[in-house]
């Protein structure tokens, strides 16, 4: 029997809408997994659920200090202002399992080729303190522990989140072996850009077509530098231009274009990669809905591919 195209993990706690805050989608994670189900993507398909990321593991990607102020629970009151609301017990343990779950689809990426984390892309939170809804850094956690494990060297992580992921760039930008390369509107959060390793900065109003020539003139020769072990993508979906935090102009048919086009380009490399759904904001289930077509089409193209090798 021929394996499942892709692996994906989930946890249930993802149902939870906590925190209440107006501008995120809380529970959208489970809304796609649910949503996922009843479309048949996760039919046949491995399905596994993460631990909480143990304290050791966070402390790879972010100072102690913070660590352990954050797991208390006292944050001060610029670092909430930063994170956008106060957390409380049942949140952080939701963050920790997120954290936890990247890192298990990066390591399931590894041994499956492709594996789609129903959470995750906590891209804002920097080294030494959280940024905008996100309290840790899941991708950089994961690089991080993957790489002391000794599993892989050269990692890239991917962000086509319409927000810079500035918190990655600079948790990693001493770290000659991982590339941070990030796509997103040139005026949208945060103000004061980061340096990834290759920042794309992009006009508002920028449409489909615009974007994916871009994207397709960009990808191949980074590709064929860096080559690396790993990619994390952030699959954002607030480039949509619905989205009412994002200025991008993509709609549904462009975001399922951009996952056909990224994954085909890893895959032609033999480059494993974990997705994780970054952001999407509005409605939590007209969200949800946004990250389905770009989760449909990741499995479409999955399928596809394995059928022709």
């Amino acid at each position: 029997m021929r394996e499942a195209a892709v692996a994906f993990v989930f946890h249930p706690l993802y149902r939870r809408r906590l925190p209440a805050d107006r501008r995120l989608p809380a529970g959208k994670a489970g809304l796609l997994h649910d949503l996922a189900r009843a479309a048949g993507l996760l039919e046949g398909a491995p399905v596994l659920a993460p631990a909480p990321a143990p304290r050791p593991w966070l402390e790879l990607a972010h100072h102690p200090a913070w660590v352990a102020r954050a797991l208390s629970g006292r944050l001060e009151a610029r670092e909430r202002r930063l994170l956008g609301f106060a957390p409380t017990p049942d949140w952080l343990l939701r963050v920790r399992l997120g954290v936890g779950g990247t890192v298990l689809a990066a390591r399931l990426a590894l041994d499956h080729g492709l594996a789609f984390h129903f959470a995750g892309g906590g891209h804002h939170a920097g080294p030494d303190g959280p940024g905008p809804f996100c309290l840790f850094n899941d991708v950089a956690v994961a690089v991080r522990v993957l790489r002391a494990e000794g599993r892989v060297r050269r990692v890239l992580v991917l962000d086509l989140d319409v927000h810079q992921g500035d918190g990655t760039a600079r948790i990693m930008a001493r770290d000659a072996d991982i590339a941070t390369v990030s796509l997103h509107a040139a005026r949208n959060h945060p103000v004061r850009k980061a340096r990834s390793r290759l920042d794309l900065a992009l006009d508002d109003g920028l449409d489909g077509t615009a974007y994916l020539t871009l994207l397709h003139r960009l990808l191949p020769p980074l590709l064929d530098r860096l080559r690396p072990e790993l990619a994390l993508v952030v699959a954002g979906v607030d480039v949509h231009r619905d989205d009412p935090l994002g200025r991008l102009a993509l709609d549904d048919a462009a975001l399922a274009a951009r996952e056909r086009l990224v994954l085909g380009m890893l895959r032609a490399r033999g480059i494993p990669s974990a997705w994780v759904p970054g952001g999407g904001y509005g409605p939590p289930e007209v969200a949800a809905r946004r990250h389905l077509v770009s989760l449909g089409a990741l499995c479409a193209a999955a399928a596809a591919s394995q059928v022709a090798s």
